[in-house]
């Protein structure tokens, strides 16, 4: 019966850590393209689609690579060091967590300097997702995959 507590109160643990991870992700992809995001992904409800556009598939794409990208990462930090102690599984997570983020920032504002036009509003464009949200996303994923790879 301990062993099911102890191991529940890690999950729980893992899961806060993890959760923040991801909405710290949201934050920084936020700061990252202009206005706010969740407008872009909501649309304005106020207003029909015709004048607004409605909401961006593209911000979708994008941000739902970003979100598993870094869910992968965290998964991954928790998978290989959970028979550590908590705190040092915790630490990998965290450590390798925000690298994640931090290379997924780097690596947009890459893409958006190598592509045409300006990448972070073109993905905030109201309407259907645009071929560069895929090139985006997949970077996200991309470097989400090595970041993963490297603590394996």
């Amino acid at each position: 019966m301990t062993e099911l507590l102890n191991a529940l109160l890690h999950g729980a643990v893992y899961a806060v850590v993890g959760g923040a991870l991801v909405v710290l992700a949201y934050y920084v992809l936020d700061l990252l393209t202009p206005g706010h995001l969740g407008t872009h992904l909501l649309g304005d409800v106020r207003d029909d689609a015709s004048t607004t556009g409605g909401p961006s598939y593209s911000a979708a794409v994008v941000a739902s690579a970003w979100l598993v990208g870094v869910a992968a990462v965290v998964f991954t930090a928790i998978w290989t060091n959970g028979e550590t102690s908590l705190g040092m599984a915790l630490l990998w997570t965290v450590v390798f967590g925000l690298l994640g983020i931090l290379l997924n920032s780097v690596m947009l504002v890459a893409i958006d300097a190598v592509t045409p036009g300006d990448l972070r509003a073109i993905v905030c464009t109201p309407g259907r997702a645009v071929p560069l949200a895929y090139v985006a996303a997949s970077t996200a994923l991309a470097v989400s995959a090595v970041v993963a790879a490297s603590i394996a």
